[in-house]
């Protein structure tokens, strides 16, 4: 059965999640915004989305553009837990997964050091 949790509490854990990577690491993070929406509007699947210009791909052109965005999406997260405790495991492995991608690191990696 899935959690049921409100979206106060979801971003309260989104936040846990952030507070748990460490600080040079969040230190680096460049033009980047993080954001809790409901679903995807692409997939009922997804767990998070990171849009944007890895920190790999920027050049001497990067400039004068909107952040980047990290997007956790709340009710598929919630849809496959059964405990506020796994949610919250989720949403930890879900935020460092698509920081992750802002330093330009694939799926196929992130999948070898165990952040799937």
């Amino acid at each position: 059965m899935a959690v049921t949790m409100s979206r106060e509490r979801f971003e309260e854990l989104v936040a846990d999640a952030l507070d748990s990577v460490p600080e040079q690491l969040l230190k680096l993070l460049s033009n980047v915004v993080i954001l809790v929406e409901d679903d995807s509007p692409d997939s009922q699947r997804l767990l998070g989305l990171y849009e944007g210009y890895a920190l790999t791909e920027r050049g001497a052109d990067y400039g004068a553009v909107l952040p980047d965005r990290i997007t956790i999406f709340r009710n598929p997260i919630l849809s496959i837990c059964h405990t506020e405790a796994q949610v919250a495991h989720e949403v930890t492995v879900t935020v460092v997964h698509e920081i992750a991608h802002h330093f330009g690191i694939d799926d196929a990696r992130l999948h070898q050091l165990g952040w799937a």
